[in-house]
């Protein structure tokens, strides 16, 4: 931990006033600014963590407009400054309207000194949380299993059969919904194994013509077909020694079945055209979201090629069968599209948690990473309102009785995960909402196996 006292940015006109702050804030830098300009080039240069701004700023010093400019612009600049707004008696409406604007609080002149300390104390501690949040997503980001963010047990236990299956060359049947995360667990699968250093290919076998995919699967010699003028490896042989991944192989057309089969037993290839065989030593990964077994009974896919395929299948549970993931999720996709939209956003309003808690979202994560993008530019407000995500609300649905010590375990469990979705992972927020301690709430996390 550095020893310079924090810096605080004082943007304030009057000479007597600064003097008067800086004097009772003896334990911070305070920064000076008396205009909008000044206080951004302090900005750019400090970056400072609280921002103490007089919204009664030159060259309108009896108005608010010139100090809500600076307040917006501040925070476009450093979306994460907790800014506190100075103003006098009678003017609550423009404190009002700069929360509404994404300040962090405000309070009145003239200024009692020991609540502007606690007003400025709470400020810090709030961005200190925060930062630490972000570095332990970042840190998360970093580690095997990139882009997976999840609280909800079934999900974790996904995780933890990805990662026991991964180091061996066993292959690996992804079963799940569109937008359920199945190409993120098949690059995990690679990560976490020792081809890692090796290729990573992927083909949807659904996204390519039946008269093209065998060619681009095993690929072709110099004049198999008419414009193939040279010789072409498939991407099969191209994956050797790595992964390669067959997203939607539900939809393989029977008469490449044989043929994959054939390369699944004997582990050799043969380009058209070509007469040799060529041996291959690649792990397999296969996803898809239909129902095998159906198309077995149907006709429409092999037994054989199924079992061959599925040595080890992993079901992936849908978004609305994860708990406390929606809340989490959402918090995740609005950080990183704020950050890359250049919006200072603070959050979702009640009614949009709602929302989202309450969709059933058929499309999944993909769904809601594209709802909440949408909304992250459309927005006009500080916080992402129900109206910005263009949800409704459904009724809620009346839950079978179970007996009482059930009930109140779910209950437990349901409210934790959906506090600490809420929080975004922070703990000490999600333990004042659910208005524990944080020690409890360490306690019922390890009691419901919630890591």
């Amino acid at each position: 931990m550095s020893d310079k006292p924090a810096k605080i940015l004082l943007v304030e006109d009057d000479v007597g006033l600064q003097k008067q702050i800086k004097w009772s804030l003896d334990d911070y830098e305070v920064l000076v600014a008396a205009d909008r300009e000044a206080a951004l080039a302090q900005i750019r240069r400090f970056e400072p963590a609280v921002v103490l701004l007089d919204l009664g700023l030159p060259p309108d010093p009896d108005g608010a407009t010139e100090g809500l400019a600076a307040l917006q612009q501040i925070l476009q600049l450093c979306p994460t400054t907790k800014i506190i707004v100075v103003t006098g008696n009678q003017d609550r409406a423009n404190a009002v309207k700069a929360i509404s604007l994404g300040a962090f609080d405000f309070y009145n002149k003239p200024f009692d000194e020991q609540i502007l300390k606690i007003v400025i104390a709470r400020a810090f501690r709030v961005f200190t949380l925060e930062q630490e949040n972000r570095q332990l997503s970042s840190r998360a980001r970093a580690e095997p299993l990139q882009g997976l963010l999840t609280a909800d047990p079934a999900m974790l236990k996904v995780c933890r059969t990805i990662e026991k299956v991964a180091p061996s060359d066993a292959s690996v049947l992804l079963l799940g919904e569109s937008g359920t995360g199945k190409e993120v667990l098949a690059r995990g699968l690679h990560e976490l194994s020792p081809r890692v250093k090796e290729r990573f290919v992927a083909i949807n076998c659904a996204a390519i013509p039946e008269n093209l995919l065998e060619s681009e699967l095993f690929g072709y010699e110099k004049g198999a077909f008419t414009g193939a003028a040279k010789q072409t490896i498939g991407k099969i042989e191209y994956a050797s020694h790595g992964t390669l991944f067959l997203d939607e192989i539900g939809d393989l057309p029977m008469s490449l079945q044989a043929k994959l089969l054939r390369f699944l037993q004997e582990r050799v290839i043969e380009r058209l055209g070509g007469r040799g065989e060529i041996p291959v030593d690649v792990r397999v990964v296969a996803a898809t979201h239909q129902n095998l077994e159906e198309l077995i009974k149907e006709g429409r896919f092999r037994e054989d090629l199924f079992y061959r395929l599925s040595e080890i299948s992993v079901r992936i549970p849908p978004l609305h069968e994860r708990q406390g993931d929606l809340s989490l999720l959402a918090h995740a996709f609005l950080e990183r599209y704020a950050q890359t939209q250049g919006r200072a956003l603070r959050g979702f309003s009640p009614e949009a948690i709602h929302a989202i808690e309450a969709h059933a979202w058929p499309g999944n994560v993909r769904e809601m990473e594209n709802t909440i993008k949408r909304a992250v530019i459309m927005s006009d407000g500080p916080h992402i309102s129900q109206e910005d995500l263009g949800l409704a609300t459904p009724p809620s649905q009346e839950s079978e009785p179970l007996n009482l010590r059930q009930v109140r375990e779910e209950a437990e469990r349901g409210a934790v995960l959906k506090a600490m979705g809420r929080s975004n992972g922070n703990v000490a927020h999600a333990a004042e909402m659910l208005g524990i301690s944080r020690p409890t709430l360490y306690d019922l996390m390890n009691r419901f196996g919630l890591k």
